[in-house]
């Protein structure tokens, strides 16, 4: 069987970038390298679209929330509809209050620009939002609810509405498996 050879430039030049972005940042105590999670991300979003700005988006989710990289960084290396779709799954945090005092307001933001966003940003949202479902689940199956403790929000019921609303917002991608697997882990962490 042939094999077909298909551009990535733009994909792996994505995955060097954020390589370098989240150089030496471990997954917030997961014993890992951050850039695991952005890159199961593109592994969720290939299941979904072959778009290589969508994978691209996908690998850099995270470089403008928690790194110094700045949404103009990725519209100048990546082009203005990778920026786009970086931007709209990047966190809006609020000058002068805390990540706790300000986590409900940011989280409905997501949850209502989600719901609002055209599909290919769903997307890129679903591969990021699935990622951190398998995570948490993950630490549920082993420690249970003592997980909640390395999150800035420690109350699961706040996690719950948070992850419904998540769903809720992504429905038009329901034919999917990605979206499937995405609300069975949903009830299988919060029911």
């Amino acid at each position: 069987m042939g094999t077909t050879h298909i551009d990535t430039s733009l994909l792996d030049k994505a995955i060097l970038f954020a390589t370098e972005a989240h150089k030496g940042v471990e997954r917030r105590g997961k014993g890992y390298p951050y850039i695991i999670h952005p890159l199961e991300a593109v592994s969720i979003v290939a299941t979904m679209t072959s778009d290589q700005q969508l994978l691209a988006a996908a690998a850099l989710h995270d470089t403008v929330e928690d790194t110094d990289v700045t949404i103009d960084d990725i519209r100048r290396e990546f082009g203005e509809r990778v920026a786009y779709l970086v931007e709209e799954e990047s966190d809006v945090f609020i000058e002068g209050v805390s990540e706790e005092d300000s986590w409900h307001d940011r989280k409905q933001v997501a949850i209502d620009r989600i719901a609002a966003s055209p599909r290919d940003a769903k997307i890129v949202a679903l591969g990021d939002k699935l990622s951190n479902a398998r995570a948490i689940y993950r630490d549920y199956m082993t420690i249970g609810d003592e997980l909640w403790k390395i999150f800035h929000v420690k109350d699961k019921a706040s996690h719950k509405w948070h992850y419904e609303g998540l769903a809720d917002s992504l429905s038009e991608l329901s034919d999917t498996f990605a979206y499937k697997e995405f609300r069975l882990l949903i009830h299988k962490i919060f029911d």
